[in-house]
């Protein structure tokens, strides 16, 4: 299998927020590879990725950081390939990872999840393959049915829930 989907971060100890992608990408069966790169320690490494990531057939890369997170940017400067931010709650509640990856210059962009986002950074991917692709939109689409009808399955459980002055 060819990966389409590339999951980059900065250390391992990232793994516990970023393999909720994975498991997205592997739920909706889009081949990834997961990597571990610094934008601080291994600079040449990041370089080699980020110019070569499209010729290898990467779609779509989703970069988790936490603290000074300038791993998703600088991937974002060298390809065309979009990239997804996840910032990493690891200093500041999180804050400077978030702020990092939002405030990239004109023509830099990395479009950027929620703190420890990493479920929606795998479905955000998802979303941007399906575009060309109706199979995995069609997954998509299934899944966004599944996400109603936990709320509707919720709400007749709430029915059942008696209190003496409960009105539905």
């Amino acid at each position: 299998m060819t990966p389409k989907v590339s999951i980059i971060m900065g250390s391992t100890s990232d793994l516990p927020v970023m393999e909720k992608a994975a498991a997205v990408l592997n739920d909706f069966c889009i081949p990834f590879e997961i990597n571990a790169l610094s934008a601080h320690r291994t600079p040449a490494e990041v370089e080699d990725f980020a110019r070569n990531a499209q010729g290898r057939g990467i779609e779509v890369i989703i970069a988790g950081a936490g603290m000074a997170a300038h791993l998703p940017g600088v991937i974002a400067a060298m390809t065309p390939v979009p990239v997804v931010g996840v910032p990493i709650k690891a200093s500041l509640d999180g804050m400077d990872a978030l702020l990092a990856m939002v405030q990239m210059p004109p023509g830099i962009p990395v479009a950027t999840v929620a703190i420890n986002g990493a479920m929606n950074a795998g479905i955000l991917a998802a979303q941007m393959l399906a575009v060309g692709d109706s199979g995995l939109k069609e997954k998509i689409l299934g899944f966004k049915e599944s996400l109603k009808k936990k709320i509707v399955d919720a709400n007749k459980e709430l029915a059942q829930v008696s209190y003496e002055f409960k009105t539905n």
